[in-house]
C-alpha cells in the first residue's frame, strides 16, 4: 500500500489489525479542517505528528512545526535498519500492509536566538500591540497606552523595527504624556515604566532577538524542493520553552501573518501549508478573552486560505471549547484516569467521538498502547467518521534528534543562510528621534549664544560699559562693574527666540524636550537618551 494515493487525495494514517477496523487515510481536500494530536506522555504524539509531516511533505505541501525536544530534527535524515526501533517498526509495517520505505525530507532549521538554525525575526509594528501585550503580561490600562504608542507612531510615519524603537517611542510618550492625554486619553508615568520593565525583562530572556529586520518572509516557509517535496520548517524549540509566552506569542504572530497575507481560495485540493502547534496549551494559559477570539477567528476562516493548522496537546480540554469544534480531524492517543479530574476528561474526550458499536470510546483510550490511537477523520462527505482504534503507520525518516554536525551542514547548505545571518538596522523610529533631539540641541545653543553676549553688558549709571564688554569677553574673570553709588551693576539679556506658530510635529516637540533638559540637567538627560533610545545597539 502507497502512503500517498494521488488518485484518490488521500494520506494513509494508520492500519487495521487484528481487533482493528478499516484503514484510516486523511483526505487532502479535508486537510486544512484542521486536526488534534492529543495523549499522555510517551504515548506517540511526536511520532504521529512526525509520520503526518512526511506524507504532507510527500505530497507537497510545506510544514512548519515546533520540535520542542529536539527529536524532529531526524526527518533531515532517512531512517535505518539499524535503528533501535527498527524491528518494531518493521513488524507495525508488515502488520498495517505497508512497505517500510526509510527516506529523507527537505527540512529548513529556525531559531528565534540563531543558534540551532537561522534567525527568524519580526518587527513590532508587524506583531503589532495585542500579540505584545500578552507577551509583556500588560495589564488592560498598560496595554492601553501600548496602543497609544503604536497609534502615535503611524500617524507620524516612525516605523517600529526593533525593541530599541518602541522603547524610544514609549520615552516620548512619557515626556509628552500631559499633551496627548487631551487626544488619547489618560497615561500616567507608572503604566509607561511598566510597559518599559517589561521590555527589559524580555530583553533579558533574549526576546530582543525575535525583533528586528530582515523579517521572516512567509514565501521562505511556503515551498517545496526541486523534487516537488514540501519543505519542512522546523523551529528549534528547546530553549523557546523556556519562555513559555515568548513561544506561544511568535507562534500565534505566524498563523496571524499567514491569516492575513494569503488569498482566499476556498477549498482546494490539498492544503496550501500546514502548521502544527505544540504544547498548545501554552498558546490558551492565562490567555485574555479577546486573544483566545481572534484564535477562534483566524482558525474557522484561515482553511479558506488553504492553511492546515494541527493542535498537539496532552489532553483535548487544554483547547478551549471553541477552537476545539473547528478540528475535523483527530488522533487521540492513551489518556491516564488516575483521579476524578482524570476520568471527568476521559469521559468528555470520549464524548468528541462518533460511537463506534463495536467498542466503548473511553475504554479504548484508555487501552491503546505506544503507538496506537483512537481516531476519526472527515469522510468523503466531510462528516466526522466514527471512531477507529488505529496503528499509526511507523515514520520513514530518522526518529530522534540528528548531531550537532550534521544540523550545521544543513544550516550553511540552505539558501536563507545568505538571506537571514546578517542583521540589518535602517532608519527607523529611534534613529529619527535622535536625529531630530541632536538638530534641536544644535539650535538651542545657536539661540544661546547671543543671550550670552547680552549677558555681557552691564549697565554703568545706566549705560552699556563697551569697554567693560569687551575685556569680558577676552577676560571671562572680570569681576562685575560698579556703579557710581556702590551698587553692582544690574544685567541686561535681550529675547531673541520667538514661539513659533502652529502645532509641532512628534520629532519637533521630542527634540523641543529634549533641548529644554539639556539646560535643566545634562548628566539626566544622557542617561535618559542613551538608555531609553539607543539601548540593545
Amino acid at each position: 500500500m502507497n502512503v500517498i494515493d494521488l488518485d484518490n487525495g488521500s494520506i494513509f494514517v494508520g492500519g487495521a489489525g487484528p481487533n482493528y477496523g478499516e484503514p484510516e487515510t486523511l483526505l487532502m481536500k479535508y486537510a486544512n479542517r484542521h486536526g488534534l494530536i492529543a495523549g499522555a506522555t510517551g504515548t506517540g504524539k511526536t511520532v504521529t505528528l512526525q509520520t503526518l509531516a512526511e506524507s504532507l511533505s510527500q505530497a507537497g505541501v510545506p510544514v512548519f512545526l515546533a520540535d520542542v525536544k529536539g527529536d524532529l530534527a531526524g526527518m533531515a535524515k532517512a531512517g535505518s535498519a539499524e535503528g533501535k526501533l527498527h524491528d518494531s517498526f518493521a513488524k507495525r509495517a508488515e502488520q498495517i500492509g505497508i512497505d517500510l520505505q526509510y527516506q529523507s525530507y527537505p527540512v529548513t532549521f529556525w531559531d528565534v536566538f540563531g543558534e540551532k538554525g537561522h534567525p527568524v525575526r519580526t518587527t513590532p509594528a508587524e506583531m503589532g500591540p495585542l500579540l505584545l501585550a500578552r507577551l509583556l503580561n500588560l495589564t488592560d490600562v498598560q496595554e492601553g497606552v501600548l496602543n497609544i504608542a503604536f497609534r502615535v507612531a503611524d500617524e507620524q510615519g516612525l516605523a517600529l523595527l526593533d525593541l530599541k524603537d518602541l522603547q524610544a517611542m514609549l520615552l516620548w510618550i512619557g515626556q509628552n504624556a500631559a499633551d496627548l492625554s487631551l487626544s488619547y486619553g489618560n497615561i500616567s508615568a507608572a503604566s509607561v515604566g511598566a510597559i518599559q520593565r517589561a521590555l527589559l525583562v524580555l530583553e533579558g530572556e533574549g526576546g530582543n532577538k525575535l525583533f528586528g529586520e530582515p523579517a521572516l518572509q512567509l514565501s521562505d516557509i511556503i515551498r517545496q524542493d526541486a523534487s516537488g517535496k514540501g519543505v519542512i520548517n522546523i523551529l528549534a524549540a528547546d530553549k523557546l520553552m523556556n519562555a513559555p509566552r515568548l513561544y506561544s506569542t511568535f507562534l500565534l504572530w505566524l498563523l496571524s501573518e499567514l491569516f492575513e497575507q494569503l488569498p482566499e481560495i476556498g477549498d482546494p485540493a490539498k492544503p496550501v501549508c500546514a502548521f502544527f502547534f505544540d504544547e498548545a496549551h501554552l498558546l490558551f494559559d492565562d490567555a485574555p478573552k479577546a486573544l483566545v477570539d481572534k484564535v477562534e477567528q483566524v482558525a474557522r476562516l484561515i482553511r479558506s486560505k488553504g492553511v492546515s493548522v494541527w493542535f498537539i496537546s496532552q489532553n483535548p480540554t487544554d483547547v478551549p471549547e471553541e477552537i476545539l469544534g473547528q478540528l475535523g480531524n483527530r488522533v487521540q492517543h492513551a489518556l491516564r484516569a488516575f483521579t476524578a479530574k482524570d476520568q471527568k476528561a476521559l469521559r468528555l474526550a470520549a464524548e468528541n467521538y462518533r460511537p463506534n458499536p463495536d467498542f466503548d470510546t473511553a475504554e479504548a483510550i484508555q487501552q491503546v498502547g505506544t503507538g496506537e490511537a483512537v481516531t476519526s477523520f472527515l469522510d468523503p462527505k466531510g462528516v466526522p467518521g466514527v471512531v477507529m482504534r488505529t496503528l499509526i503507520r511507523p515514520p520513514f525518516s530518522q526518529l530522534g534528534p540528528i548531531t550537532e554536525a550534521e544540523r550545521a551542514a544543513i544550516i550553511a547548505a540552505s539558501p536563507m543562510d545568505v538571506k537571514y545571518n546578517k542583521t540589518l538596522d535602517r532608519e527607523s523610529a529611534s534613529e529619527l528621534m535622535g536625529k531630530r533631539a541632536a538638530e534641536a540641541a544644535a539650535e538651542a545653543q545657536a539661540v544661546a549664544a547671543p543671550a550670552a553676549d547680552d549677558a555681557d553688558l552691564w549697565e554703568v549709571g545706566g549705560k552699556p560699559d563697551e569697554k567693560f564688554t569687551r575685556a569680558r569677553r577676552y577676560d571671562p574673570k572680570l569681576t562685575i562693574p560698579v556703579n557710581n553709588d556702590g551698587r553692582s551693576g544690574s544685567k541686561s539679556r535681550s529675547d531673541s527666540t520667538k514661539r513659533r506658530s502652529g502645532s509641532d510635529t512628534v520629532l519637533e516637540t521630542f527634540g523641543k524636550s529634549v533641548a529644554r533638559e539639556l539646560g535643566r540637567s545634562a548628566p539626566r538627560i544622557m542617561r535618559g537618551v542613551l538608555g531609553g533610545l539607543f539601548r540593545g545597539r
